[in-house]
């Protein structure tokens, strides 16, 4: 049995033979460490896919050869799509427009700016990420992109420091899937396809490309942590529909992700029965027809020098069948047909002009009725984590104390200016921190220079990069604090540039504006910073009552002043969008109730988060092939800080309220009649075998608020099953509540949340148990608990000898 000790071990014995060679120079030496899987599954149009892929084989059926190829390879379309696919007039088919982001669509005019994918998280609302998504799918449809370059599970946030943490939802997987499911779904009932990204193990910027002779980071993991972590949240995604996967720039054992055959032939298209298409990343394409038959659909933004001509020529000469050539255009032409774009779909980039400075058509692609989930997403994704001394909520302060940098707006919003630039700045939401920008240019080169882990030049709405917002109309925390100052007649005082400010020590209370900056391209230099942790504690030592806000794009580290005695508030803040300060303004007044809990692990210092801290760079024998080992398997975030025993500042899902809850009444029921086979029995569907989402228990517990004020509250669930880590989030649900009043929440555990990933049969194996339950508030503060036992039943083995038994145990 190969598991994940022996595949670690054979790693070590790679590396350590390897000691007294030279440095590595050539790919070769890695051939075989992820193991090929030939040939590519054809798509067949299974479950509800079945007419969309009827048409697409008439359709494709009738085109050339080139036609084919042309669907396979981006092209400039002479827009202001991220990427575009040539529309073929002769056969009707219009084209296609792809569109950065799964945060909003970026990089055009008149459409609103949506909370990122880490504020998604922190809110743990399910329907709200659905409302988000069919809103902001909505905008992309009215502007004519076809298809959206999101949601972002990859990153899941194995690199503490990742520049992108801040496009997914979580660092757990089981979170972070529910919400890719929920965001797919309301994407593509818009009629506009999902791409779930960045497949797979894609955890750091830094060396996430090849640069001169050094090749991209390689991203080492065995297959039982591949499927219980990293592929855990694509396959909820998978199973919601997505028609499209984006590979991602890095090698998985060695191997491309988008060129690795065991990841998109094995894993994507046979055991989960991916029927939508594979595109690259962008220019994340390193070989021919090669890259074709091991399972990649389509090159983004252009044939990178491999496709296009190129992969003609090898239908041609026979390198590449023109069947698999015909696969990869009904893959691409069955999403098309499955989302219903051939009627009535506005034509490709119609709303994407390629100049925002220039005249333009102004296609308005916001909705007035979105406006209440753009504030309830802004308000849901702030989370509580210190309110003493009854600090929060104000209640009409004569005098209040503003400091810090990320509380009015930046210096210049607008797409315009002669350098190109300071249009990037507004283009990859670098308004606020230009001196990102630069240090992106300049790792685009190769060259590394210090940039600083905050945005000094005002608020973030939003984190930089593809997966950044626009910056159009937005109210700032200043903004909103003036206009709510204005009514209630409070006299506000404000240094937001001093360092050291001199707070009014009479004012009612003092407010500091921080954030915590990170962009794609470039991982984060550190947790927190000298200068924010500076500006805290001078307003602290002469201010009795400090409220911190920071808008974080990851975790952020606090401990320097959070035990002080005048810090008596602290909120993290994340990633808005464009109502940032009416939300923060809302919730400190309490017209709004703070619900979010974190969607990760907050230290309190850097080094406990142990391994994971910072990105692997490239060393020693492995100086031109970088290596990140994956040795800890599913142990991140808190499963590491529980088998380490480590006690966090604050643990995953905290958040506090101003109300209180009481929970009680757990009860634990299996379902009866249930299918419980060792392994799953069912059909491939697209997302895997069908049975693996069959519900075989349901554990329901009653929560009552206790305090002063309705509120809503997320109920948690955490199983801890044999070979397991010791819990495991496997239920999560949010429901307001009155005060005085209770409400029952009842959780459905599938075969996939008890089973373990087996892998000599390459198949979910469901464990009887003792499965510990627990259900509370957060990762560390479960109150109740319950074993749960499950009937299996063993089907025949002929290939392992074993007979037909019944197992019963009782509860």
């Amino acid at each position: 049995m190969i598991h994940k000790a022996l595949f670690y071990f054979l790693v070590s014995i790679a590396i350590k033979a390897s000691a007294s060679q030279d440095v590595i120079t050539n790919d070769s030496y890695f051939y075989g460490q992820s193991p090929p899987v030939y040939p590519s599954q054809e798509t067949s149009g299974q479950g509800s896919w079945e007419a969309a892929y009827k048409k697409a084989k008439g359709l494709v059926g009738q085109m050339t050869i080139e036609e084919k190829v042309n669907l396979t390879t981006g092209y400039d379309a002479g827009n202001g799509c991220s990427g575009s696919i040539a529309p073929i007039s002769r056969l009707g088919f219009p084209g296609l427009c792809l569109g950065d982001s799964g945060n909003s669509l970026r990089n055009t005019d008149l459409v609103y700016s949506w909370p990122s994918g880490i504020h998604v998280g922190a809110s743990w609302n399910k329907e709200l990420a659905h409302k988000r998504a069919a809103a902001m799918a909505g905008e992309f449809k009215r502007k004519g992109v076809n298809i959206l370059l999101g949601p972002v599970v990859g990153p899941l946030g194995r690199v503490v420091k990742g520049g992108r943490i801040f496009e997914g939802f979580s660092v757990d997987p089981y979170l972070s899937g529910v919400l890719a499911h929920e965001t797919v779904s309301g994407t593509q009932e818009t009629g506009v396809i999902a791409t779930i990204k960045h497949y797979i193990a894609n955890e750091q910027e830094t060396n996430r490309n090849p640069f001169g002779n050094t090749s991209a980071i390689s991203s080492n993991l065995d297959d039982a942590t591949l499927h219980e972590a990293y592929l855990w949240p694509f396959q909820d995604a998978l199973h919601a529909g997505s028609g499209a996967i984006m590979c991602s720039y890095n090698r998985v054992n060695n191997s491309y992700a988008c060129q690795n055959s065991k990841l998109l032939n094995g894993v994507l298209k046979t055991e989960l029965g991916f029927e939508g298409f594979v595109m690259s990343d962008w220019n994340a394409l390193h070989a021919g027809y090669e890259a074709a038959l091991a399972g990649m659909d389509m090159v983004m933004p252009n044939s990178d020098g491999f496709w296009g001509a190129n992969l003609t020529e090898s239908v041609n000469n026979g390198s590449l069948p023109e069947e698999r050539l015909d696969d990869m255009a009904t893959r691409t032409i069955s999403a098309w047909y499955q989302m219903g774009q051939d009627n009535d779909f506005p034509a490709p980039g119609i709303g994407m002009p390629a100049s925002l400075n220039s005249p333009h058509e102004k296609i308005d692609a916001r909705n007035v009725s979105d406006k209440p989930t753009l504030f309830d997403g802004a308000v849901e994704g702030h989370v509580l984590v210190k309110n003493a001394n009854n600090t929060l909520p104000l209640s009409n302060p004569s005098s209040l104390y503003l400091a810090g940098y990320s509380a009015r707006a930046p210096d210049q919003n607008a797409p315009a200016g002669g350098d190109q630039l300071v249009q990037y700045e507004w283009a990859f939401g670098f308004q606020s921190a230009a001196s990102y920008l630069y240090a992106l240019v300049a790792a685009s080169q190769g060259w590394t220079i210090d940039v600083s882990p905050i945005a000094n030049n005002g608020t973030i709405i939003g984190g930089g990069g593809s997966g950044s917002v626009p910056q159009s109309t937005f109210i700032t925390p200043f903004d909103a604090l003036v206009t709510r100052a204005d009514e209630d007649n409070t006299e506000l005082f404000w240094d937001f540039s001093s360092p050291k400010p001199s707070a009014i020590q009479s004012s009612d209370a003092c407010l500091v504006f921080t954030n915590a900056f990170a962009s794609e391209v470039i991982d984060r230099p550190s947790l927190r910073d000298d200068y924010t942790d500076g500006i805290i504690l001078s307003v602290a030592s002469q201010c009795a009552k400090t409220i911190v806000i920071i808008h974080n794009a990851g975790p952020r580290l606090v401990d320097p002043w959070i035990e002080h005695p005048n810090v008596t508030a602290v909120i993290f803040a994340h990633l808005p969008g464009q109502e940032s300060g009416k939300a923060l303004v809302s919730l400190l007044y309490g017209e709004s109730q703070f619900s979010g809990k974190l969607p990760y692990t907050v230290a309190r210092n850097e080094s406990d988060y142990g391994d994971v801290l910072s990105p692997s760079l490239p060393s020693g024998e492995y100086q031109f092939f970088p290596q990140s080992n994956f040795s800890e398997g599913v142990y991140i975030d808190y499963r590491y800080f529980d088998r380490e025993d480590i006690e966090p500042r604050f643990e995953f899902g905290f958040g506090l309220s101003y109300t209180s809850f009481d929970y009680s009444s757990l009860e634990v029921d299996v379902v009866s009649n249930s299918n419980n086979t060792i392994y799953p029995t069912g059909p491939v569907l697209q997302g895997g075998q069908t049975d693996l989402w069959d519900v075989l228990a349901r554990v329901s517990v009653d929560v009552t608020n206790t305090g002063s004020y309705d509120g809503s509250e997320v109920a948690q669930l955490y199983v801890g099953s044999p070979g397991s880590p010791k819990k495991q989030l496997r239920g999560f649900l949010k429901t307001l509540i009155k005060v005085g009043e209770s409400a029952k929440y009842t959780f459905e555990l599938t075969r996939r949340d008890l089973s373990s990933w087996d892998v000599t049969r390459q198949a979910w194996k469901l464990s009887a148990g003792p499965h510990q339950i627990y259900v509370g508030p957060s990762s560390r503060n479960l109150p109740l608990n319950a074993v749960l036992q499950l009937p299996l039943r063993h089907e025949a083995d002929h290939m392992m000898g074993e007979s037909t038994t019944l197992l019963r145990e009782e509860l």
